[in-house]
């Protein structure tokens, strides 16, 4: 006897497949996540019973606030305050020297010239300038022109 109508197989059959394709899946999945090594570190251990104070200043930082503590004043030092950009000297260490004072633009100096509060240009040389409180009195420090690497021929510049 044939019946009259014969349901299709291959749904049933789809279906099948790929509740087992997913429960191997799942089966590798956790095989896999259960044999790996924990990297994760144990929760802290408590005593019951102890009471944990919150530091008032780091709750205040992760809640956005500022620390009210008296800010430290960075002073730079003296020779960072000047960079010397450019030298003409002479045989009698006289001449002039292009140097930035305070990151501003660059100015040129004579020998005994005044760069600022309490420094005075004191000499050149061909590569460096020295500045003191006055022309005669000790050098304070000496500023050096930055060294440049040569220039190889046919290399790009």
């Amino acid at each position: 006897m044939s019946h009259p109508y014969a349901p299709a197989r291959w749904p049933a059959a789809t279906s099948t497949v790929l509740l087992w394709g997913l429960a191997a899946a799942s089966v590798v999945f956790w095989g896999l996540r259960l044999s790996a090594p924990s990297d994760l570190l144990a929760p802290p251990v408590m005593v019951a019973g102890q009471a944990v104070a919150p530091d008032p200043v780091v709750l205040s930082r992760l809640l956005g606030g500022v620390p009210t503590e008296a800010a430290v004043t960075v002073v730079p030092e003296a020779s960072s305050r000047f960079v010397l950009l450019g030298v003409v000297a002479d045989g009698d260490n006289q001449g002039a020297a292009l140097i930035a004072v305070d990151g501003k633009a660059a100015r040129p100096f004579r020998v005994g010239g005044k760069l600022g509060e309490g420094y005075v240009l004191q000499s050149v040389t061909t590569r460096a300038a020295t500045l003191g409180a006055s022309v005669d009195s000790a050098p304070a420090f000496t500023l050096q022109l930055p060294v440049r690497p040569l220039a190889l021929p046919g290399a790009p510049r």
